[in-house]
């Protein structure tokens, strides 16, 4: 079951084009996981140190980001 949070700004800290999954550093300290189906836009990798908006849920217990697109 997936449940919608907060809306949260960040930068991308890690991304491994391999498995599609990345990690972002939100402005509020915490760390939360991505996967590359997440990226708004389409694309299948944002690169690190690129900053980004998206939303953090609940999947299976664990925080996650979806909704992820980058910012100017």
């Amino acid at each position: 079951m997936l449940h919608s949070l907060r809306r949260s700004n960040g930068e991308v800290a890690e991304f491994d084009d391999d498995s599609g999954l990345g990690q972002i550093a939100s402005h509020d300290g915490s760390s939360v996981q991505f996967h590359c189906v997440s990226i708004v836009d389409g694309s299948r990798s944002i690169p690190v140190g690129a900053r980004v908006r998206f939303r953090i849920t609940q999947r299976l217990g664990r925080a996650e980001a979806v909704d992820v697109e980058t910012i100017g």
